[in-house]
């Protein structure tokens, strides 16, 4: 093959629009260095739009390429500099495929944000040519504009919140298109100014385009939709409702546990300390089979269960009552018949359930709010756990700021990729 073909096929290969390949040499131990320059022998001037063939110097530096198989690429790149024939200015010509002051191609960044996805930056700085700090840079680069643009078609909208540091009270607030299931917005913080302020920034059209916004029991998350969402309804959402009332059906269960345990300690009789004994062994490892729908339930936890209520009236109750507000949620078709049957509940649940009671009262409105469509938050809990599993494996992030860029742009990719 001669030296003119193999440089044409190396032009092939390389694959970049407007580019050529003027020369190739290979260093042991360092990888392919391909010098490349631009095909066309003019370039625009960016102030006055002037095309100006007058070159007015060279300059030449080395960026970081896609590999060719195990061998790195690199590409010693002439932006060459012209001078306006007009304004008698010199300006570097624009290249395409390299972003202005970096080292690497743009198409080498997208794959590796690609894999920093999947995996954590140290392990992938490893693997190539492209250091910690590079990768980082990529990432905001590639999330610009992606943090800049305003949601697209949102009408239904999740607010919730993710622990950072499980047991440490350190939230962020997660905001979530409930329709396409993805994450718009992660927030340092969960502060109702925090919110309002990136809320703000979406623009009236958005906010008034809103219809419904699914919200955890905070009254703050309440008055940031009155206040800025004016054609929204507000919907408590169902899973939250339901946390509640496991909370409160939970503290029983540790309350009766106590007892039972102190009663053992100070018994004086035999027969006394065996009853007590007994319904102990009852209470123990009974958590789960309360909390967990008895749908869900298997043989054997069915089995535990039966012997909960046994030794406890009260939870039998208080299981019963939970099951029974459930149901509610699953099966009622209409507003006006959530409404009743939750009326019914209350009435039955106030002697057991008096915080819960309380508080389905004061959010009465915006529980009521669910039958007319059902929304919930529910999609929530697996956009949370993919959040933590984020947050696990990147511990190469440097600061939030990164790790949120990389939350965002996960959920991007993937609904580009998905639509």
């Amino acid at each position: 093959m001669t030296a003119k073909k193999g440089i044409k096929l190396l032009t092939g290969i390389l694959d970049i629009e407007g580019i050529k390949v003027i020369s190739q040499r290979q260093h042991e131990g360092i990888g392919i260095i391909l010098q490349i320059e631009s095909i066309g022998g003019e370039s625009v001037c960016p102030r006055c739009q002037t095309k100006s063939h007058r070159v007015h110097q060279n300059h030449r530096y080395i960026v970081k390429d896609l590999p060719w198989g195990e061998k790195p690429v690199f590409l010693e790149i002439n932006r060459r500099q012209f001078k306006c024939e007009k304004c008698r200015k010199p300006f570097s010509e624009e290249l395409e495929f390299i972003k202005k002051r970096r080292n690497y191609t743009k198409r080498l960044a997208a794959q590796i944000i690609q894999e920093v996805i999947e995996n954590d930056i140290h392990s992938v700085a490893k693997k190539r040519v492209v250091t910690t700090e590079e990768i980082e840079r990529m990432l905001k680069d590639a999330a610009e504009e992606l943090l800049e643009s305003k949601p697209s078609k949102l009408k239904r909208l999740g607010i919730d919140e993710i622990a950072l540091i499980k047991g440490k009270g350190n939230y962020c607030a997660v905001l979530i298109d409930l329709e396409k299931s993805k994450l718009i917005g992660i927030l340092a913080g969960r502060t109702q100014s925090e919110i309002s302020q990136v809320m703000r920034g979406w623009g009236t059209e958005v906010l008034e385009s809103i219809e419904e916004v699914s919200i955890d029991l905070w009254k703050g998350y309440k008055n940031l939709v009155i206040e800025l969402m004016p054609n929204a309804q507000v919907v408590a959402d169902r899973f939250h409702v339901m946390a509640q009332i496991n909370k409160e059906l939970d503290s029983q269960r540790k309350k009766e546990k106590r007892k039972v345990e102190d009663l053992i300690k100070t018994a004086k009789l035999p027969e006394e300390k065996a009853k007590n004994e007994q319904v102990l062994e009852g209470l123990k490892k009974s958590k789960y089979v309360l909390l967990k729908n008895e749908k869900d339930l298997s043989e054997e936890q069915e089995n535990k269960l039966a012997q909960v209520k046994e030794v406890s009236p009260k939870l039998k109750i208080m299981h019963e009552l939970k099951e029974e507000i459930r149901k509610v949620f699953e099966q009622s078709d209409n507003w006006l018949t959530g409404l009743l049957k939750l009326g019914m509940w209350l009435a039955s649940a106030k002697k057991y359930f008096p915080d819960s009671q309380k508080t389905i009262i004061r959010w009465l409105d915006e529980i009521i709010g669910y039958f007319d469509n059902r929304t919930t938050s529910g999609v929530v809990e697996g956009i949370n756990n993919k959040l933590k599993l984020i947050k696990r494996s990147a511990y190469g992030f440097r600061n939030f700021e990164n790790y949120r860029i990389r939350c965002l742009l996960n959920w991007q990719l993937t609904v580009d990729f998905a639509y």
